[in-house]
């Protein structure tokens, strides 16, 4: 017994040198993991131009996961096993995000971004499923979807979406005063804003990598300036409201209470402006409810809850 303590000693002392020593391979080789749990892998392909990067899984009829603002793939990987027992799944870095690059010049609000989606959607060659959209990914493909010439889609769940108007907090009371709390592109203020907004129980981060992580989103600070303020403060930031009617898929509203980004009462508003809609609110989680809470959301993307 006394000599496998000390052997886990030694593999933890290892473990944690190693994530000291590299973080951006401890953080790559944790996706990895992720990956191979959930029986996913990396894809590309093509599309008007653009170079999409995705994660794909499984195989049947089509789901599409769409990431929110400074997120990517690798948001929805605690879902995806569940999700691909029956279904062809694609977890997608939206144009600019994630593994792609954005192209100097280009524009990536959320219009244009929904048109890129549509295109993306129609490449696939098949009728999509199932739409989930996430924070800024909800108001993306919410637009996409009031365009009565987009692609082919069975039902849409907008989860902790932006694009409408809510009671206010104070994540809105500061975005309203010209602020954008996703700003924090320092180690220890990025777990703070993790713990303060992004999460009602923050997973653990390293240090090392959270360093990792917010040096790639240094790098790409001026681009996601350019994106906030066209989703919160310009005229497209609340254009998916005035469009909500115009959507007739089945639509499912997907909140956690304690979500201190996008106020629950963002879900009133999405059910009272769609035609058909379904809500649920997951209780003890914050605004990334596929990470905090996988398996509820797998079973309601899946239409086993209520």
């Amino acid at each position: 017994m006394k000599r496998l303590l000390i052997a886990l000693a030694v593999l933890a002392a290892l473990a944690v040198g190693f994530v000291v020593l590299f973080p951006e391979r401890a953080l790559q080789a944790d996706f990895a993991r992720q990956r191979l749990w959930a029986g996913a892998s990396v894809k590309s392909q093509d599309v008007g131009g653009e170079r999409w990067t995705y994660l794909e899984a499984g195989r049947g009829p089509l789901i599409v996961l769409v990431h929110g603002y400074t997120g990517s793939k690798e948001n929805w990987l605690p879902v995806m096993r569940r999700l691909a027992r029956g279904h062809r799944v694609l977890a997608v870095d939206l144009p600019g995000w994630g593994d792609s690059a954005p192209a100097p010049g280009a524009d990536y609000g959320p219009l244009a971004q929904a048109a890129r989606l549509d295109a993306f959607l129609q490449a696939q060659g098949e009728p999509v499923a199932l739409l989930v959209g996430h924070s800024m990914g909800g108001m993306i493909a919410g637009l996409l979807l009031s365009d009565a010439h987009a692609a082919p889609v069975e039902r849409v769940v907008f989860m902790s979406s932006a694009g409408v108007r809510f009671s206010e907090n104070d994540f809105a009371r500061r975005v309203a005063a010209g602020d954008n709390p996703f700003a924090v592109y320092d180690a220890t203020a990025f777990l703070a804003f993790l713990d303060g907004y992004v999460f009602a129980e923050a997973p653990y981060v390293p240090v090392p990598v959270a360093r990792v992580m917010v040096e790639r989103r240094a790098a790409k600070r001026g681009f996601e300036r350019a994106v906030f303020a066209q989703m919160s403060l310009g005229p497209q930031a609340f254009l998916l409201q005035q469009r909500l009617p115009r959507i007739r898929q089945p639509a499912g509203l997907l909140w956690c209470d304690r979500d201190a980004i996008i106020d629950v009462s963002a879900a009133a508003v999405f059910a009272a402006g769609l035609p058909s809609s379904q809500t649920r609110i997951l209780a003890g989680c914050g605004h990334m409810p596929m990470m905090e809470r996988p398996g509820p959301v797998a079973d309601y993307l899946l239409g086993r809850l209520p």
